[in-house]
């Protein structure tokens, strides 16, 4: 069992825990929304995609906005996940991701998907 992201207290007053699948959609949703020089003792950490959704809508933009995402991911957390695929769509004042990837330890296939605000 992991800490759960964000912090929290469970009912019995101690620090919330969560499972590994819960673990690692926590630590790839940490990557996708961070931005890089958010965090004080690590200024690269984060993939840079919420200040990508100001730029016009072009293909060329979708094309590089779904390879920075995967080699943001693989950067972070490629000892823990493999990336497959990596899908950005932006709808009005949403942000959606999808990550289909591989856990690196059991090699089950996970597909999940990310929301967060567009601007």
């Amino acid at each position: 069992m992991e800490l759960g992201f964000p912090y929290d207290v469970d009912g019995r007053g101690r620090s919330a825990t969560i499972d590994e699948a819960g673990h690692l959609r926590d630590l790839i949703e940490q990557v996708l929304f961070t931005s890089p020089g958010e965090r004080v003792n690590r200024p690269t950490f984060g993939s840079g995609l919420l200040e990508l959704v100001f730029d016009p809508n072009r293909e060329e933009l979708a094309t590089a906005t779904q390879l920075l995402v995967q080699s943001s991911l693989q950067q972070w957390l490629g000892d823990v996940i493999q990336v497959e695929e990596a899908q950005v769509e932006t709808n009005e004042a949403t942000l959606t991701v999808l990550v289909a990837y591989r856990v690196v330890r059991t090699q089950e296939r996970r597909v999940e998907r990310f929301e967060g605000p567009a601007s």
